[in-house]
Parts: structure tokens; sequence; C-alpha cells
């Protein structure tokens, strides 16, 4: 993370320095380009020459003031040090030059009219001088400020995907614990089924392994990841639980973007508290998309003994969509019935064909 700030640091110091080249090359020039308006036929050299002299003392205290000045005092809150030392710098070298009062400046008649800065009182030049370092200060400033807002992005960034991350990986030793669980009692009854429910479990944890790393992946992959879930599912149960996965094509499903391992949760609490082996139970699940949102619907039965809901899975969900979406999304659980237990999760999602 140093490293990256690193970059950032460097590549705003050098469009801060770009800008200063550009302004002040600017500068520099006006006294060539006044004698080419003043349709001179050749540019006396010398004339330039004490223009720059005269613009000479209006770098040297940006220099001063860019480089000394607003490093060592200003950005480190010693404002009336700082202050003192502007007044410092232009008393020096404005008054300095008000005392030798190069008069050769004065009385070049040739430069009267042509030159880039007119000669001035003292008190104008200091004027001038305070309003280059205010400019310079503020320009200053404000790339810094720019500076300080990229490095916080990025820590508020790598801080969000390691908080989901923290959020995920809670999720996923709580699904595989019950998944091994249920292997674990089809061993007894029938070593077939434990086989090919292990071949569904490798197929769940590659994804989780290999495809769930970023901050998105496809719905087709969701899809699928929730598909081998329930045909481990269906491996235990057989035909004690009407099990329902609508959803859009795989073509539209390809083409959405969403976060990874976030519908298996709700899928995972249908099956964990919504079967009974005494009575009739089923699960409903359905994913539509609607423009740039994502129905999710998953409605169960609901049976006394497995009334009770949440846990890790759900609560660390419930932060994750915070994380991700902030307030745009929408988990509604409905509760009230005795004989079902739904959920309707609403989310954003971005479609990249």
């Amino acid at each position: 993370m140093y490293i990256c700030h690193m970059k950032i640091a460097k590549k705003t110091s050098v469009g801060e320095n770009l800008f200063y080249t550009f302004v002040w090359a600017a500068i520099f020039l006006v006294p060539i380009l006044n004698a080419k308006l003043m349709s001179e036929l050749h540019v006396n050299f010398q004339n330039v020459a004490i223009s720059w002299g005269k613009i000479m003392p209006y770098f040297i205290v940006f220099i001063i003031n860019n480089n000394i000045l607003v490093p060592r005092l200003l950005s480190r809150n010693r404002y009336l040090w700082y202050i003192a030392s502007v007044v410092a710098i232009l008393v020096v070298i404005f008054g300095g030059i008000q005392a030798l009062n190069f008069r050769y400046w004065q009385d070049s008649a040739v430069l009267q009219h042509k030159a880039s800065f007119s000669d001035l009182e003292w008190y104008w030049n200091v004027v001038l001088g305070v309003l280059m370092i205010g400019t310079n200060t503020m320009v200053k400033l404000y790339y810094r400020a720019l500076d300080t807002e990229r490095k916080m992005d990025k820590m508020q960034r790598h801080a969000l995907q390691a908080q989901m991350d923290y959020l995920k990986y809670q999720i996923n030793p709580h699904f595989f614990m019950n998944t091994l669980n249920n292997i674990h009692s089809l061993i007894d009854i029938d070593t077939e089924m434990a086989k090919q429910s292990v071949i569904e479990l490798s197929k769940m944890m590659r994804y989780v392994l290999y495809d769930s790393e970023g901050l998105g992946t496809t719905l087709e992959k969701e899809v699928q990841f929730v598909g081998n879930y329930m045909e481990l599912m269906r491996i235990r149960y057989i035909d004690d639980v009407d099990i329902r996965f609508d959803h859009p094509s795989p073509a539209v499903c390809r083409r959405i973007v969403v976060p990874p391992l976030l519908l298996i949760v709700f899928v995972e609490n249908a099956f964990k508290h919504g079967v009974s082996y005494n009575a009739r139970s089923f699960i409903r699940i359905s994913i539509e998309t609607e423009g740039d949102r994502l129905h999710y619907r998953v409605v169960n039965s609901r049976h006394a003994k497995t009334a009770g809901r949440g846990g890790v899975g759900l609560d660390n969900v419930r932060k994750r969509l915070t994380l991700l979406f902030g307030k745009d999304f929408s988990l509604d659980i409905d509760s009230s019935s005795e004989s079902t237990y739904e959920v309707n999760l609403i989310i954003p999602v971005k479609n990249h064909g």
C-alpha cells in the first residue's frame, strides 16, 4: 500500500511541476513576443535580458515560497513563521532592488514601450509579490488536497476489500461445514450418493477458490454455484423436498455482474431451516432482471421446530450489502406467515455486454 501511495504522490508532483513550468515559460516568453508585436525586425536580446532581470525577483520569490516556505512552514502548521518569512523575503528582495535603484533600466529609451513589465514603485512590487505568493500557495495546497484525497480513496478501497473478504470468508467455513456434515450423513446411507456429493462439492470449492476472489463475477457462475449446491441437497433429500429454481437464460446471466457468494447464503438458510423430515417441504428460488436491477426471491416452507432464523450467514450478508451498495439495495424478509418464509432482495447490477 505504501508503494501505491508513493506512486500517486509522484504523479501529483509531476502535474504540479508541469503547471509551473508552463506558466513561467509563458512569462519569460512575453518579452520576445512583445518585441514581435511591436514589429521589430530583429529581437533586441539586450532588452529581453533586461526584461528578464525585472521578472527574476518574482521568480526568486516563487522558488523560495514553493520549495522552502510552504513545505517547511505552512505544511507543518507554522503559520506565524510562514507569514513572517514571506514578509521578510518581500522586504529584502524588493526593498533591496529599490535601494540599488537600477537607473539603466529607467534610462533605456528603447525599453520604455516594449518591456514586459513597466517600472513600478516598490510597494506595487510588494503587492504583486503577495498576489503571486498567494496564487502559488493556493495551487500547491490544491494539488496537495488532490493527493490526500487519492490516498484516502485508495486506503478506503483497501479497507473495504479487506472487510468484504473477511465477511465472505466467514461465510465460507460456515457453509462448507454444513455441506461436509451432509456428506458425512450420506456415507452410511448410500456410498454412491456420497461420491456424487463429493463431486458436486469439488465444483463448488473450485468456484470459491478461483472464481470468487474479485469484487464481481458473472451471474452465470453464481447460478451454477447455487445449482451445484441444490444438486447436492437433492441427493440428500431425494423426493422429500419440492425444489424449484427459475433464472434467466445463460446468455443473459453471462452479461450480468454480481458480487460473488452473495446468493448462496439465502439458499443455504432455506435448506437449513425450511426442510422437515416429518412434513412436506418446498424451496422456490427465482432470479429476474429488470434494467440495472436484479430481483432475487427465496421462498421456503416453515415448520415449528425451524421457526428461528438468522445466524452468521445472514448477518454477514447484510454487512456485505451495506459495504457494497450503501443504501442502494432492498432486503425484505417476511416471516409473518406460519407456513412460509420469504426473502426478497433487490440489488443494482452491471451489464458488460
